[in-house]
């Protein structure tokens, strides 16, 4: 992981996944990699080299015919910069929220979207969902 924050440090394109559910999750985990004496370092080096993290989830279709794609897509904005310097990745899902402008989307609103198209069950969005009490909202369950 520290060669790849390197290399994207000097201007090359790195790509890596990442087993987590949400953008959150994968900069926590990105960072939780690195010794505590060693992390403000590298916050300050992701949070400067970031171009964006997508999260995908792939989820059985209703009718049992394959499965569906959910994205969601965070976009380094100085706002995220700021988050990820900071070690506030809490903070994420409301910049997220208030960043659709950027291209930006929150997996639990991939999922709500998916139900209202009938390609998803009410139970699979519930389950995959991260905020569920407003998920819940617009499920009818």
């Amino acid at each position: 992981i520290s060669l790849a924050i390197t290399a994207a440090e000097t201007g090359h394109l790195v790509l890596a996944t990442l087993h987590t559910s949400n953008a959150s999750r994968t900069l926590d985990r990105l960072l939780d990699v690195f010794p505590a004496d060693q992390q403000e370092h590298v916050r300050v080096m992701v949070a400067e080299s970031l171009r964006g993290v997508i999260s995908h989830q792939l989820i059985p279709k209703k009718d049992g015919t394959g499965r569906v794609l959910a994205l969601e897509i965070l976009t380094n904005t100085p706002a995220v910069a700021n988050v990820i310097r900071e070690a506030k990745t809490y903070m994420l899902p409301g910049i997220i929220q208030t960043g659709k402008k950027q291209g930006m989307r929150l997996m639990d609103d991939a999922l709500i979207e998916l139900y209202e198209r009938g390609l998803i069950s009410a139970e699979e969005a519930y389950a995959r969902a991260d905020q569920k009490q407003i998920v819940r909202q617009h499920l009818k369950m």
